[in-house]
C-alpha cells in the first residue's frame, strides 16, 4: 500500500477535458510531479510543447512543469485524481484496473450519479476496483476550470471518509488562489455535486424563457431544499448541503454563464432541441443524464423532488419548458 502523500509523491490526473487539466495545472503549479493522461495525443502534444489545451482551454497557459501522455503505463501512480464524466466512470476503471496500484488514493472529481444502477461516484469505483481496495476522496464545489486556470480565489472541499486522508488532501491542493476544506461527508459533498446540475438546468429555463430574476431566486431556494431532502435520505448530513457542494455550487451554476448544464436549460427555453443543444457543446453537460438517475432514485425513495420531475419532463418526456415550469407555480400550497 503507498505511503503517506507528499509534495514529491507523483500523481496522475487522468481525463483531459476542461476540468481535469485545471487541476492537473494546479497541482503542478503547487511544484507536485503531475502527469496529465489523456487520450487524445494531439492535444497531449500542445500540451506538452505549447503547455496549452487548444481544445478545451484555448488560449490559457499551463504550467510548464506539466506533462501529458496517452500511455496507460501513467496510470500506475500511488495517487490517482479522475476527472472522467460520471456516466462513463465504471467502464473506465473496469478497463484500466490492471494498470492501479492496490491501496492507490482515488481522487473523484466528476460529478453525477449513473443511469441505471443510481449509485454515487463512490460506490461505481468501489464496485469496479473490487479487490484494489482504493483510499477515496471526491473533489467538489464552485469551480470554473478557466478561473482556476486565471487564478481567481476558488473555494472548494474535498470528501474521504479516512479524515487523515482528507486533511493531507486539502493541503496538497490548496494554494495561494484555491482554499480546499476536508469533510467525512463523501454521501452530502457527492450528492450535491451531481443534484446542482439538475438545478442549473431549470434555472437556465426560467432565464431562457425571460422569467426574471424572482423566479431563479425562489428555484435556487426550494431546488436547495429538494437537494438536501434526496441527500438526507441516502444518508448524508443535511449540513452538507449549506456548503461549497452544495449551496455554493448550486449558486454558481444556476447563475454562471460557464456553466454548461445552466446553458443547455437557457437554450431549452430558447426553443432549441436537446440533441441540437448536447452536440453543439462539444463537451458533456453531467446535468442531462443525472436528471434521469435522480428522478428515478426519487421516485424509488419516495421523496417529493417537484423541480427533477419538471426538468425530467422536459428533457425526456418532451414537454414544453413553459408549461413544465407552470406546473410547478400550481401546486398545492405548503408550509415552507
Amino acid at each position: 500500500m503507498p505511503g503517506a502523500l507528499s509534495g514529491t509523491t507523483p500523481v496522475t490526473v487522468a481525463g483531459g477535458g476542461s476540468w481535469g487539466t485545471a487541476l492537473a495545472h494546479l497541482l503542478a503549479a503547487r511544484g507536485l510531479p503531475v502527469t496529465l493522461w489523456l487520450r487524445d495525443a494531439d492535444v497531449a502534444r500542445a500540451i506538452n510543447l505549447r503547455h496549452e489545451n487548444p481544445r478545451y482551454l484555448p488560449g490559457l497557459a499551463l504550467d510548464a512543469r506539466l506533462t501529458a501522455d496517452t500511455n496507460p503505463t501513467a496510470l500506475d501512480r500511488p495517487w490517482l485524481v479522475l476527472a472522467v464524466p460520471a456516466q462513463q466512470l465504471r467502464g473506465w476503471l473496469t478497463e484500466r484496473k490492471k494498470h492501479f496500484q492496490p491501496g492507490l488514493v482515488l481522487v473523484n472529481a466528476a460529478k453525477g450519479l449513473e443511469t441505471g444502477s443510481l449509485s454515487t461516484c463512490e460506490t461505481v469505483t468501489a464496485e469496479a476496483l473490487a479487490g484494489l481496495e482504493p483510499r477515496y476522496a471526491a473533489l467538489s464545489g464552485p469551480s470554473f476550470a478557466a478561473e482556476v486556470l486565471r487564478g481567481l480565489p476558488t473555494a472548494v472541499v474535498l470528501a474521504a471518509r479516512d479524515e487523515t486522508l482528507g486533511r493531507s488532501l486539502r493541503e496538497l491542493f490548496s494554494g495561494p488562489a484555491f482554499r480546499c476544506y476536508s469533510s467525512t461527508d463523501v454521501t452530502g459533498v457527492e450528492m450535491g455535486g451531481a443534484l446542482k446540475n439538475v438545478m442549473a438546468i431549470a434555472a437556465g429555463v426560467c432565464d431562457g424563457l425571460g422569467l426574471g430574476h424572482n423566479s431563479r431566486a425562489a428555484l435556487i431556494t426550494r431546488g436547495l431544499a429538494e437537494m438536501s431532502r434526496l441527500g438526507v435520505a441516502c444518508g448524508a448530513s443535511r449540513g452538507t448541503f449549506m456548503g461549497l457542494s452544495g449551496l455554493g455550487d448550486l449558486t454558481l451554476t444556476c447563475a454562471g454563464d460557464l456553466s454548461r448544464n445552466r446553458q443547455v436549460g437557457l437554450r431549452l427555453g430558447r426553443g432549441e432541441r436537446l440533441d441540437a443543444i448536447t452536440h453543439s457543446l462539444g463537451m458533456v453537460a453531467e446535468g442531462v443524464k443525472t436528471t434521469a438517475a435522480v428522478h428515478a432514485l426519487a421516485l424509488r425513495l419516495g421523496i417529493d423532488a417537484p423541480i427533477t420531475a419538471a426538468m425530467h419532463a422536459v428533457l425526456y418526456e418532451k414537454r414544453p419548458p413553459r408549461e413544465a415550469l407552470k406546473s410547478l407555480m400550481s401546486r398545492g400550497l405548503r408550509e415552507e
